[in-house]
C-alpha cells in the first residue's frame, strides 16, 4: 500500500502552511547559484499544489518571499523578482486546470510594479475557482502583520469607535492580513531547520508541526503524504485531556 492509500481523506488539513526552504543550499551542493535552486523549486510548488488539489485541501500557504529577504544581495532579490513574474505567468493556466484560486497576503506594495500587476492578472483571471486556496506570502512577515494590525486598533481606540475593553483575540485576527483564511492546522518546514522564521506567528499557535530534511527542490508528493501521515498520527488536544478530547 503507497502513502496515498494510507491517508484517511475524512482527516485533512483544511490549510496547510509551507515554509519552502533549503533552495541556495540544494544548488551550493551541486556548485550553481542559488538562483538555481529557486528555479528548480518551481516544480515543488506545482506538486504540492496539484497534491493538495488533488486530495481536496481547502487552503496551502506558501511562504515565498520574507519582508527580511529583501536585505539579501541586490542581484538575488532582482533574480528573484523576475522568477516571481515568470512563474506566475507560467502556472496560471496550472491554477486554472486544477480548479485553484490565487490569493496573496504580505505588504504587496513593496513588489516592483510588474510582479504587482502579474500577481493582480493572475489573482483576477482564478477569483472564480472554487477548489484549493493558494495563499502566496511575498513581502510578508507575522510582526509586520500584527504591527499594522495593533496600529489599526490603536486608531480605532483613539477615535472613539471602539474601547479598550474591546480588544480581543477575534479582534486581532481580523486585523492582520490572514483574515480571510482560517488558521493551517499543519505547518511542514523543510531543509532540516526548526524555526518559524517570523511566518504566520499567531495563526500557528496550535498548528502541528512538520519538519523534513529534504531541501525544497527535491520536496514532492511522498513528502506532503508522509506529512499528511504524520499528521493524522497525533491527537490536537488544543489545551484539553486526551480523556476531554476522547468523550
Amino acid at each position: 500500500m503507497g502513502l496515498l492509500e494510507k491517508i484517511d481523506k475524512t482527516r485533512l488539513p483544511s490549510h496547510i502552511a509551507i515554509i519552502m526552504d533549503g533552495n541556495g543550499r540544494w544548488a551550493k551542493k551541486k556548485g550553481l547559484m542559488r538562483v538555481f535552486g529557486h528555479e528548480n523549486g518551481v516544480k515543488a510548488v506545482r506538486e504540492a499544489c496539484e497534491s493538495c488539489a488533488e486530495l481536496g485541501v481547502s487552503y496551502l500557504t506558501l511562504y515565498a518571499f520574507s519582508t527580511e529577504n529583501w536585505n539579501r544581495p541586490h542581484s538575488e532579490v532582482n533574480a528573484l523578482m523576475t522568477l516571481l513574474v515568470k512563474t506566475i505567468k507560467a502556472e496560471t493556466p496550472t491554477l486554472l486546470k486544477n480548479n485553484m484560486r490565487l490569493q496573496a497576503i504580505g505588504d504587496l506594495s513593496q513588489l516592483p510594479k510588474n510582479c504587482l500587476e502579474e500577481l493582480n492578472e493572475a489573482i483576477d483571471s482564478t477569483k472564480h475557482n472554487n477548489g484549493t486556496t493558494l495563499i502566496l506570502a511575498l513581502s510578508y512577515s507575522s510582526k509586520w502583520d500584527i504591527v499594522n494590525s495593533v496600529k489599526k486598533i490603536a486608531q480605532s481606540v483613539k477615535s472613539g469607535e471602539i474601547d479598550i475593553e474591546d480588544i480581543t483575540e477575534e479582534l486581532i485576527s481580523k486585523s492582520l492580513t490572514t483574515e480571510p483564511f482560517p488558521h493551517p492546522e499543519l505547518l511542514i518546514r523543510t531543509s532540516g531547520e526548526y524555526r518559524l522564521s517570523n511566518f504566520l506567528l499567531w495563526e500557528l499557535a496550535y498548528s502541528e508541526f512538520h519538519f523534513t530534511d529534504v531541501l525544497w527542490p527535491d520536496f514532492r508528493r511522498e513528502h506532503l503524504y508522509s506529512a499528511l501521515l504524520d499528521y493524522q498520527s497525533r491527537e490536537r488536544r488544543f489545551g484539553k485531556t486526551s480523556e476531554q478530547i476522547s468523550s
